[in-house]
């Protein structure tokens, strides 16, 4: 999406030895990637853009894939942004949506709309997702290091996002697991300002019964579903874990879930989306109290 951080992104890949083309029109992408093979010093990892300015995006990226996949490896990283956070990005700019540049007509949210809607098959056939909308400049290049990271190696990528259902459900997650059932740690005035990366709230999560049935059903059913999705070529898959404010129950559980599915070999990352932001209100509340 314009406007989600792409060339916040292009330049971080630049510092990590990648070769970087911004908004090449789409239909050159294979005779390109097949120019730089032809160079004595042709870069080992290459990166290409494109966006919503090149006409018919989806049918001539799946072709240009196609014919790149015949010289080397290729994946396809999407980033996205909540429509909110892109109006405001926009108005702060003051640049124009790039859609607005070949349509007059169109207002800022008709243009956002309008791309998300061309972008959309894109990002279905994307092996990776982020979502810039929360996220600071080390954020991203912390996220953008889990999938560069992961370059030439196999094996499906398991990013567990807690998040607060009350900011809202994370836009790249692909499996979402409710866990507000379980009894809450805010209610206890010792673990009401901690959070789940501290030892005493996850022993208070976990030493409920109900949290114990509900943490063996998630990974009884990642278990049973991680080998279709790796089957299926999906390169990572966002489990997104929800309570009120993503602070203690959600994040419990996105520790537990990825140390576990580390020991049994798969690369993970555990993330927090309102960690910080949940705190920082409930100081807010307590202070003006």
């Amino acid at each position: 999406m314009s406007g989600s951080g792409k060339s916040k992104t292009l330049k971080m890949l630049e510092d990590n030895g990648y070769y970087c083309m911004d908004n090449l029109p789409i239909k050159l992408f294979s005779n390109f990637v097949e120019l730089i093979g032809k160079m004595d010093d042709t870069p080992k990892y290459m990166a290409i853009t494109a966006d919503a300015r090149n006409p018919h995006i989806a049918e001539e990226l799946t072709v240009e894939i196609d014919e790149i996949k015949k010289m080397c490896e290729v994946r396809i990283l999407f980033l996205d942004c909540e429509d909110g956070i892109l109006l405001k990005r926009y108005k702060e700019t003051r640049r124009l949506h790039p859609l607005m540049v070949f349509d007059s007509k169109l207002d800022l949210k008709a243009a956002i709309k309008e791309e998300r809607h061309q972008l959309e098959s894109v990002r279905q056939i994307s092996d990776y997702i982020i979502d810039t909308s929360s996220l600071s400049t080390s954020e991203l290049r912390e996220q953008l290091l889990q999938v560069i990271g992961s370059r030439g190696s196999a094996g499906m990528k398991l990013n567990f996002v807690a998040f607060g259902y009350k900011y809202g459900i994370p836009s790249d997650a692909d499996l979402v697991f409710d866990v507000r059932c379980l009894p809450n740690p805010f209610y206890r005035p010792e673990l009401k300002n901690l959070t789940g990366m501290d030892k005493e709230v996850r022993d208070y999560v976990m030493g409920q019964t109900e949290s114990q049935e509900l943490y063996k059903r998630i990974v009884d059913y990642l278990e049973c579903t991680l080998p279709m999705y790796e089957k299926e070529g999906k390169a990572q898959l966002v489990v997104g874990l929800g309570c009120t404010g993503g602070q203690h129950r959600s994040l419990t559980f996105a520790i537990l879930l990825a140390d576990y599915f580390e020991k049994k070999g798969y690369v993970t990352q555990k993330w927090s989306r309102d960690k910080n932001r949940n705190v920082a209100e409930i100081k807010q509340r307590d202070s003006g109290a």
